[in-house]
């Protein structure tokens, strides 16, 4: 890679190392906002039982899933409180803390509540990063590659997802299906066909490479008369009876985990490894400088100018300072002006980016990562296969983000947004259709890494793109965090809503749902989000100002 690109708008040079390794950083909060926002998927199958956490407690299980969600709410309001008064850098520091405490504290986690207390101060910070990293980013950016790096950050997030995904399955030991467990508990009454005695010697070989001898112990102590049942067939015994086998199974499956060593310090493990990139974190934060475009809000030019020398020379910065200040120049630094977001053209601009905020959600991906087991195990995969799986979808998430990368300042953010949206509405109609008509295996992982290569390339980084340009300088922290906000209550509505949708709509119905909301979103970004792909900050900002 090159350490030097040439300006169109002037004969300076930008130091492409100096912002790689500021923006590095920074975006290390997305990375600990993707590592924290998907370890709970991997971890869920096995706190469940922990926490008594079952179907029949489906409140527990939305509480579990969105109490990070409330501290992303909380947090992305603080920023918005904060950021244009006390600056990006300290906050940035702060929500590094926040998520150190919150690894260690939900590894050390003792019942439901304390659990929960640590999960939501890890979304505290979640939310301070999600509004403050890709603003921070924007604003050391130049305009010619600010798409680029802004998507760093999604990269990052990526990344952070994908780590979560294959610690979880490193620290993961594999699961037994309920039968094995039933062999392992009374090989002798073992009952599949008597004589064909291979068939039950590969039963039993197959259930001894998950023993776990503190668990068997429990199963064999609470459930005594165990024994082994053969799989019922759904054409010769009625619904009830195949009912009542499946809760047999999943009572006898989380007894078993419960006592396993996934169930009592697996799960701890994979939320105790976030401990060491938020630390780095937290180190690293006190290299980078604080944002050029605050310096210049509060009367701190010559400092500003320092930085922006480093990122492109003398004559950028000087073009850079007197730019800047000219959308600034008329206010007072020590003042946040809230009451300017409730002026006609600041509640369009803000529209905008809050759709574009709640639509990144209600698109529906994020369920397929903080429900993976839900939705892989209707798809007829097992615990083993869905850990797998899920690591598939990282790895097609990370590929994809890089398309965003490299395209981003090059085709521009509308027609990536027009293709994910659009592409989406497509897959979830086919994806609906396999649910219906009850297809499972290969065809629906199929169907799940194309959404989530469609979203990876488009509506994952390009919205946290164009929210952190629109928004004049002025008022950017206060206004990206109502839109951060707005993308927080939309999370925790469709996290805590899926469960209740699935149930009453069916996973079919479910994703045709989120296809309509694509379908709505396709319109939306066409007739009108406007192309920011080259523009700086300044020009953006005079020209949605009109």
């Amino acid at each position: 890679m090159t350490n030097k690109v040439e300006l169109k708008n002037n004969e300076s040079k930008i130091n492409m190392g100096f912002i790689w390794r500021i923006s590095l950083v920074a975006a290390m909060g997305g990375l600990l906002f993707g590592y924290d926002w998907v370890v709970i998927g991997g971890a869920k199958p096995f706190f469940k039982p922990f926490f008594n956490i079952s179907a029949d407690t489906p409140w527990r299980e939305g509480w579990a899933n969105s109490s990070a969600l409330v501290g992303c709410l909380v947090g992305a309001i603080i920023s918005g409180i904060t950021a244009d008064r006390f600056g990006r850098k300290k906050l940035l520091i702060l929500s590094a803390i926040f998520f150190t405490a919150s690894a260690i504290g939900t590894a050390l986690a003792w019942d439901f509540f304390s659990f929960n207390a640590f999960r939501l101060l890890g979304g505290l910070g979640i939310g301070l990063a999600s509004s403050l990293s890709p603003m921070y980013i924007a604003e050391v950016s130049p305009a010619k590659v600010r798409g680029r790096f802004v998507s760093i950050n999604q990269l990052t997030i990526v990344i952070g997802v994908l780590a979560a995904q294959i610690i979880n399955v490193m620290i993961d030991k594999p699961t037994p299906t309920a039968d094995d467990v039933r062999i392992l508990a009374n090989p002798q009454s073992f009952k599949v066909i008597q004589t064909e005695y291979e068939v039950a010697a590969k039963a039993i070989n197959h259930a001894q490479q998950f023993s776990d001898d503190d668990a068997i112990s429990f199963i064999k102590e609470i459930h005594p008369d165990i024994a082994y049942l053969p799989t019922l067939d759904a054409e010769t015994h009625s619904e009830e009876q195949l009912e009542a086998r499946k809760k047999t199974d999943q009572k006898l499956l989380s007894d078993y985990i419960l006592n396993s060593w996934n169930g009592q310090k697996g799960w701890r493990w994979m939320f105790a490894a976030e401990t060491v990139p938020a630390g780095l974190f937290f180190l690293l934060m006190f290299f980078i400088p604080e944002s050029p475009r605050w310096l210049i809000k509060y009367g701190k030019a010559e400092k500003a100018k320092k930085i922006l020398e480093k990122i492109g020379g003398l004559q950028y910065a000087n073009f850079e300072v007197a730019d800047i200040q000219k959308t600034v120049q008329s206010e007072d630094g020590s003042k946040v002006r809230f009451n300017e977001l409730l002026e006609s053209k600041m509640v369009r601009i803000l529209g905008i980016g809050v759709f574009l905020a709640v639509f990144q959600q209600w698109c529906g991906i994020n369920v397929i990562f903080n429900y993976a087991e839900d939705i892989f195990r209707e798809a007829g995969y097992t615990i083993n296969s869905t850990m797998d799986n899920i690591v598939k979808t990282g790895i097609v998430n990370l590929v994809f983000t890089f398309v965003a990368i490299f395209t981003v300042d090059k085709i521009g953010r509308k027609p990536l947004m027009l293709v994910g949206s659009g592409g989406l509405a497509v897959i979830y109609a086919v994806f609906g259709a396999c649910y219906y008509y009850n297809v499972t295996g290969t065809v629906m992982l199929v169907l799940v890494l194309l959404a989530i290569a469609c979203y990876s390339m488009s509506l994952a980084p390009i919205v946290w793109v164009v929210i952190s340009e629109i928004f004049p300088n002025r008022i950017r922290g206060a206004a990206m965090a109502i839109a951060v906000s707005a993308l927080w209550i939309a999370c925790t509505i469709l996290t805590f809503t899926f469960s209740f949708l699935n149930k009453s709509l069916g996973a079919h119905g479910t994703f045709w749902l989120y296809g309509i909301v694509c379908v709505i979103g396709f319109f939306f970004v066409y007739f009108k989000l406007p192309e920011t792909k080259g523009k700086s900050l300044e020009e953006i900002e005079r020209e949605l100002a009109k």
